[in-house]
Order: structure tokens, then sequence, then C-alpha cells
């Protein structure tokens, strides 16, 4: 057990979004309200999942919408709880401990400061390892865990509950939803046990978000040095280094959808592409895949090392992107037909990055 401070946050939100895939809403947006919530209300308790008790009462807190409205469409106080109390009422006990949904961005940061707000916990774990786009797309639907009731709010005060039969009727309710609350909301669902966050979380990716952005920020100066820490610690590669030529983005079915093109410099020669729903899917040269999802891509800036979020990638860019197993659930049949490229519409099988790379001679 230890506390998460102010550093603590701007350490997490630069890790966060690589973990995040360019995706989970504006990482800074999220410290901003993370950061506040820890001055008003205090230093948060971290605990290890070891720590957590077989009867706590878990639940995750978590924004729902398109990276690119959290920009302009600001948190409020009234958003960070307010599901939480709800699920409180209709569960009849007080949450014991919060957790996030996924390791990315806001999603990663708002929690926190859920936990400062109401003086509980948090939990060093996800349902993720990553960010990904959809509400079913989370490691306690791979376990059969019950998704109903899902609690839902917004900036304005509206509540709403829903009670879906799975996970993936808890995507299309709430997204529907979403889109009619302005095109974000806050979440909760999964209200679970101690005992069954340990059998299917993904363990210690705030630690691992904490590590990174302590990486990257100590080696702005020198991102090269930094970026090789970082791959060396998380086990990745470094598919190209390119300066981006051409992004098409949009708002399409609540997602932030698009396509961008690049341009290889240094060593890194031809042409380059990453699709992303919200987070990176697939990164190609040509038209050969380099990684494919649930495996990680991130951006990140070739001068400081820091991520950029799908959101803030903008033409003339000079960018390195990187590449991270993802976690072993998600290679799972289960997991690659919840989150595989078929799934989002690509013709193309999954094939794990370090296996891709290895056959390209990748590092």
């Amino acid at each position: 057990m230890r506390y998460l401070t102010e550093e603590s946050i701007d350490k997490i939100a630069v890790g966060a979004a690589v973990l995040g895939t360019g995706g989970g809403g504006d990482p800074y947006i999220g410290k901003l309200v993370a950061k506040q919530a820890i001055k008003k209300y205090g230093p948060v308790k971290l605990i290890s999942v070891d720590e957590l008790k077989e009867d706590d009462l878990v639940v995750p807190v978590s924004g729902m919408g398109a990276p690119t409205i959290t920009i302009e469409k600001l948190l409020s106080e009234i958003e960070l709880t307010a599901p939480l109390e709800k699920m409180e009422e209709l569960v009849g006990k007080k949450v014991d401990v919060i957790i996030p949904i996924e390791i990315g961005g806001i999603n990663s940061l708002m929690p926190i400061a859920v936990a400062a707000k109401k003086g509980l916990p948090i939990v060093d774990a996800d349902s993720m390892g990553r960010a990904f786009p959809e509400a079913q797309m989370v490691t306690f639907y791979l376990a059969g865990y019950e998704s109903s009731p899902v609690t839902m709010a917004d900036e304005k005060g509206n509540t709403a509950v829903l009670y879906p039969k799975d996970g993936i009727w808890a995507e299309r309710m709430a997204r529907c939803l979403t889109i009619e609350m302005g095109g974000s909301s806050s979440v909760t669902d999964y209200h679970l046990t101690g005992e069954q966050v340990r059998k299917a979380c993904v363990k210690d990716t705030l630690t691992i978000a904490e590590k990174i952005g302590e990486i990257l920020m100590e080696n702005k100066s020198n991102a090269k040095f930094g970026i090789d820490k970082m791959l060396k610690e998380l086990k990745g590669y470094r598919l190209f280094e390119g300066k981006i030529v051409d992004i098409k983005r949009g708002l399409s079915g609540g997602f932030t959808r698009g396509h961008a093109f690049f341009k290889g410099i240094n060593d890194y020669e031809g042409d380059y592409s990453i699709l992303f729903q919200n987070e990176h899917l697939i990164a190609k040269k040509g038209d050969e895949p380099l990684c494919i999802t649930p495996d990680l891509i991130a951006v990140l800036d070739l001068e400081t090392g820091l991520p950029i979020t799908t959101e803030r990638m903008k033409y003339g860019s000079r960018v390195v992107v990187v590449a991270f197993p993802c976690n072993e659930q998600w290679r799972t049949e289960k997991g690659i037909e919840t989150v595989g490229p078929r799934y989002f519409g690509y013709d193309l099988d999954y094939i794990p990055v370090e296996e891709i790379q290895e056959k390209l001679g990748g590092k």
C-alpha cells in the first residue's frame, strides 16, 4: 500500500497515454481533474490486488465517448461520483474499492479523482492492460461476469440505470445514451467482489504507467534513450520513425475514427499508416501489417519521447511509433473474437507482434 500524490499523477498521465494506445480520453484533461481532486480531498491510497478482501465491493468508474469531445466538454464533479452513488443505491452496499476500467488517458485518472473525492482506495489494476473503444472489451467480460446494472451520468445532472443482458448490449445501449448526453458520459458497471477482480484483472497497471511516465519525463532531452529504456521495460518494439503527411479523422457512431499516414524518416524508408477507432488498431508499412490489435501501438513525439493521442496527431509531426505485446487474456479465442482485427472490420488475422517483428527483423 502507498499513496498517490500530485507528482504521481504527472507520471501516470504520461504512462497511461502510452498504454492507452492513443485513446482513453485526453490524459492532460484527466491529469487536471485528478490533481485537483487530490489537492482538494487528499492523496489516494493505492492497494495491490493481493490486498483486496474477498468480499470487498469493487467498482470501475469510467468515461464513455469520443476522445475528441472531452477536449471541449470537461468533466464535472457531478459526473465523477453520480454513477457510483447510484450503483450503491441499487446494490444496497457501500463501495469499498475503486478500479480503473482501462489504463489509458482519462480513464486511468478519472477513477483516481473519484477515489479522492469519496475517500476510497484504488486498486493497482485494470480490466484491459491498455485502452479499447467498446464497453464489452474488458477482461471481466472474457471471464463471464455480469455487467448489469450499468449506471450513467452526465455533467447536467442526468442519471440513468440500464439492465443489459450482457456486455455487448451494455455497449450498444450506453453508447446510444452517451451520444444523447452530448458525446460523453461517466459510467459504472461490473460491480464485483475482491475475489472476482483478483481472478480476471490485469495487475499492477497503475504502477507500470507511473514507471513509464518516470522514464519518459526524465529523458525528454534524450528521447531516444528514454524510448529505448521503456521498450526494454515493456519488451516492446520500435516500428518506425516518420512524418505525418495526412490524417483523416472524424466522429462516427460515438467514436473518433480515422487513418493516419506517415512518410518514413531517418533509417526508415517507405510509406506507413495507422488505422484507429479511438485507439490505434493496426500499423502498416505499405500493405504489410507491423502490429495488429489487441497488441498495443503508441505514437511518441520524436524530439521528447512523450505520447501523442489520436486527437492530438497533426500534419507535419515527426514521431516514433512503437508496439508492445498485449496481456495474455486477449490472446485467447474469446479475446481475439472480442478485440481482434476482424471484429473491427479488417480482413486479416491476428498475428502476435513478436512473431511479425521476428519475421521482419525488428527491434
